[in-house]
């Protein structure tokens, strides 16, 4: 590894705050994870297993410098009209799931959780220019230690992630079981609502983004 090892360890510990910020922070996955907490207890730790999956190869191929590819305009508007579609899905399937009496449903219409991160990951706009701006940042400074200093920075930063969403699955899986079937439709009825307004805001903003484009031309 490169570098004097107070400069690494003050390195991670810059990156563990950041990270944290960014992964407590409201979005899809809290939703999605909150949701499937009620029936999984370990749903969060395989969120974030598929949330890695997408997170790895893309901090890498951002530091290759793929990351100008997100910032690109049309880029963006392709990833918020498909994310979006795809929590409207998600929060539709889960809203008709409690309609039928289903309480233990699926996040995502009997997703398993680890596609559920997968999906959420690859398909949020403002997940995909962290990425491009502030991780790309991050992974710069962490590829200055070499390949162990980067491998580092990934490791604790998907830490936060596995050690959030484990705890906000937990914790609702233990609440559902304490509280029973009624706070467990509210849970699921407020998660849903969530991924509705998280996919209405990703396709507003991109169709707002495609309107300003065409009326520039």
């Amino acid at each position: 590894m490169h570098g004097d090892w107070r400069d690494v360890a003050a390195f991670l510990l810059k990156a563990l705050v950041i990270s944290l910020s960014g992964v407590m922070a409201p979005g899809p996955v809290t939703a999605a994870t909150v949701a499937a907490g009620t029936r999984q207890r370990h749903a969060g730790g395989l969120i974030a297993l598929g949330h890695g999956a997408v997170e790895l190869p893309l901090a890498v191929l951002i530091l290759l410098g793929v990351g100008r590819v997100f910032r690109l305009e049309m880029v963006k508007i392709g990833i918020g009209l498909v994310g979006g579609g795809f929590l409207l899905l998600m929060g539709g399937q889960m809203l008709a799931g409690l309609g039928k009496g289903q309480t233990a449903a699926a996040p995502a219409g009997g997703r398993h959780p680890f596609w559920t991160g997968v999906i959420l990951s690859g398909g949020n706009p403002y997940f995909l220019l962290w990425w491009a701006t502030i991780g790309l940042a991050l992974a710069t400074q962490a590829a200055g230690f070499g390949l162990a200093g980067f491998a580092l920075f990934a490791l604790v930063h998907w830490l936060c992630d596995l050690a959030w969403l484990e705890a906000l699955s937990w914790a609702t899986f233990k609440g559902s079981a304490l509280l029973g079937g009624r706070p467990q439709k509210v849970v699921l009825a407020v998660c849903a609502a969530a991924l509705l307004v998280f996919g209405v805001m990703f396709i507003y903003a991109a169709a707002g983004k495609l309107l300003a484009g065409g009326a520039g031309n």
